[in-house]
């Protein structure tokens, strides 16, 4: 009898630690997938803004020649009506 209830009670035991163990090996998992999303999400967002900043660069950078063209256009008028 005694031997019957010492099974159960370590049968009972196992389980319940196994319960625990897949509880807290879910919780786990669970937290490294929240931080792989937070890192995922981070980099999405870093590469927009890298993308906006290049975009807006290459306007700047497109407006400065537009405006040397237009300078150099300009010298040139005026040096061909000054003779």
């Amino acid at each position: 009898m005694k031997k019957i209830v010492a099974l159960s009670l370590v049968a009972v035991a196992s389980l319940s630690l196994a319960a625990c163990s897949q509880e807290a090996a879910n919780e786990a998992t669970a937290e490294t997938n929240e931080a792989v999303a937070d890192v995922n999400a981070t980099a999405a967002e870093t590469l927009e803004d890298a993308n906006a900043a290049l975009a807006a660069d290459v306007n700047a950078t497109d407006a400065a020649l537009d405006n040397a063209g237009n300078a150099v256009e300009a010298a040139a008028d005026n040096a061909t009506n000054a003779m």
